[in-house]
């Protein structure tokens, strides 16, 4: 495998070849995956990254544990025992659904709002510290590499 280095300069001679392609892509992958698990475990001791996203999850408003379950791509017990931790927390609770009453939605409470701006604003903290330790040069070339990121991941 080339050196990063050479394979920056490569790139900028001419189009990639699927071997450079193939080395970037995984460069990139294991990167965000790296960061992307640094970042949710910056904040365990407030709130696990799974009960995290959850909370994530309600802030649009109410929902019932069988659609938790299925965004989150889990089994439904599983998502029963979390929402059962994040009601004891007092992060979530449980209503009765209006339009059916053999259904129960679960919402945030006021704690939960808050856990998740708490941790928000905990993991930018850290990441913010680590873009500041780079060069501008750096910070710049993060900027036009987030927005192609941003579009890699809408697709």
């Amino acid at each position: 495998m080339e050196a990063k280095g050479e394979l920056v300069a490569e790139v900028s001679k001419s189009p990639m070849k699927h071997k450079q392609l193939s080395a970037l892509s995984e460069d990139l992958r294991l990167a965000c995956m790296r960061i992307s698990r640094r970042i949710r475990f910056e904040s365990t001791d407030v709130i696990a990254p799974h009960q995290f996203s959850v909370l994530a999850r309600l802030e649009d408003g109410p929902l019932t544990p069988r659609a938790l379950a299925d965004i989150e791509k889990v089994s439904a017990p599983s998502m029963t025992r979390t929402v059962g931790c994040l009601v004891d927390d007092g992060l979530v609770e449980r209503h009765d659904d209006p339009q059916d009453g053999r259904r129960v939605l679960v919402e945030l409470t006021a704690g939960g709002r808050e856990t998740l701006e708490q941790t928000r604003q905990r993991r930018d903290k850290w990441m913010t510290e680590r873009v500041t330790e780079l060069t501008r040069e750096e910070q710049e070339a993060l900027v036009a590499a987030s927005e192609i990121l941003g579009r890699i991941a809408a697709r």
